[in-house]
């Protein structure tokens, strides 16, 4: 197998790579920097030494027309001049310049770049050092004049600033990798520090944090966002210990119940009708145990999964008069029940009606009322009993796990504490809520569900 090309790459550090990768945006941009500062520079010294020798060229012109030029042609910043008659030959020079050789061939003054552009000719062929800048004006009576400036001073300081381009801009280049390095690494150092603070947390550390750096930036986001995700953590561990902790002690109950019923059955002499009340003793702590395993493994399955198992329409109307028609009509009645469709598992919402309905019939004195509406988008269930009521400050503690009152409602025949619980998560898994209100007397279960569609039909009283 071929190696991958990128896998050194990606082996390196974070610092390393963020480092690298602005070095050598930095010498792309260095570099085409230079190449343009060079280019600029360059075209606007040839048309600075164009524009000079241009006007040279303009003056003498102007003076060959007017019959005033003088010979030697008088030019003070030394300009090259050669002025040519419409035969070629040369009339009026500058002192030192060629009067033999024109400095532009016939052909090439026919081929003029164009009125101020100069061209490059070779100095050193007309024994002048260096390259020359040469412009051609074209003046009256089929003259020319031929204006030169020497280039040899331009092109040194272009050759000078090349190289000190060529060497400053890798030594800048590295300066700003260094100060890049070392940016980087600071900026970095709030993750090592979240690194070395998740490190350091271990499977048995209470309330540790991950350090919360002081700039309001994304590592400091980070930072509250993973110790949420620890606080939550935390608090579901605490949750699954406390869990763990009272269904142990449920459990401690009804299998020392079964032990002690055994043990004084065994330890009598045998007989038949003795037998058959342990036998129901251990069978009804059995049913318990049944109950209590049941209720934590939907409470197991609701924490981690927090949806339906299943999610398909649901006739809220139709399962609440199943549900409410399994008890005794003399004690549960159906008020009312208007058309309402929900989302969801139509076994996990039973379980809810039947958990509330137990409870309220467990503790209802007289009556049990069931009543169905759809408002606002949503479906409210509300199951009402006349029993002795709920206090104001309990009414959200009974919905936690193994959570028994220490007033008449805590007779539970034997439940364990988790109707309640199931309930609530069952409730919130499907998107709704649940509370309890006073009754006056009794308490009001109120369960709200977000309706799906409505079901076409008429309330029923």
């Amino acid at each position: 197998m071929a190696a991958d090309p990128l896998a050194w790459w990606r082996r390196r550090s974070l610092r390393f790579r963020l480092t690298a990768a602005a070095s050598a945006v930095l010498a792309v941009a260095l570099t085409a920097a230079a190449s343009l500062l060079v280019g600029v520079l360059g075209r606007a010294l040839i048309g600075s030494t164009d524009g000079i020798a241009y006007q040279r060229a303009r003056e003498v012109a102007a003076l060959a027309d007017d019959g005033r030029l003088s010979d030697p042609v008088a030019v003070a910043d030394g300009t090259i001049i050669q002025v040519l008659d419409a035969h070629g030959r040369i009339t009026h020079v500058t002192a030192g310049a060629d009067r033999l050789v024109p400095l532009v061939s016939a052909r090439d003054r026919a081929t003029s770049p164009g009125e101020g552009r100069g061209r490059f000719v070779d100095g050193d062929l007309y024994g002048i050092p260096g390259p020359l800048r040469v412009v051609v004006v074209h003046a009256d009576e089929g003259r020319t004049v031929i204006a030169a400036r020497s280039f040899k001073d331009v092109a040194d300081s272009l050759t000078t600033t090349v190289h000190m381009l060529v060497i400053g801009t890798p030594m800048l280049l590295v300066l700003l990798g260094a100060a890049g390095w070392l940016i980087i690494g600071r900026t970095l150092r709030p993750i090592t520090a979240l690194r070395r603070g998740a490190a350091e947390i271990s499977g048995t550390a209470r309330a540790h944090r991950l350090p919360v750096p002081v700039a309001r930036d994304e590592v400091q986001e980070l930072a509250i966002t993973l110790n949420g995700m620890l606080a939550r953590l935390e608090g579901a561990e605490a949750s699954q210990r406390a869990l763990i902790s009272d269904a142990a002690h449920e459990l401690r109950s009804p299998l020392a119940s079964i032990r002690l019923q055994l043990e004084v059955a065994l330890g009598h002499p045998p007989d038949e009708q003795e037998w058959r009340e342990t036998a129901e003793g251990v069978l009804e702590d059995t049913l318990r145990l049944s109950r209590l395993a049941e209720g934590l493994l939907t409470l197991a399955r609701l924490d981690e999964h927090r949806r339906p198992a299943r999610r398909q329409p649901v006739d809220l109307a139709e399962l609440v008069g199943a549900t409410a028609g399994r008890y005794d009509p003399a004690m549960v009645k159906i008020t009312r029940v208007e058309p309402a469709v929900v989302e969801g598992d139509a076994l996990d919402l039973g379980r809810v009606l039947v958990n509330l309905l137990d409870n309220a019939v467990r503790h209802a004195c007289a009556h049990v009322a069931v009543e169905l509406r759809a408002r606002g988008g949503e479906a409210e269930v509300t199951v009402t009993d006349d029993g002795p009521g709920i206090p104001e400050a309990d009414r959200e503690r009974v919905f936690n796990r193994f959570t028994r009152l220490d007033s008449a409602r805590s007779s539970d025949d034997g439940g364990a504490g988790l109707g309640l619980a199931i309930v609530r998560e069952t409730v919130r898994a499907h998107g709704g809520a649940v509370r309890l209100e006073d009754a006056g007397p009794g308490v009001r279960a109120v369960v709200r569900l977000p309706l799906s569609r409505p079901v076409p039909g008429r309330a029923k009283p």
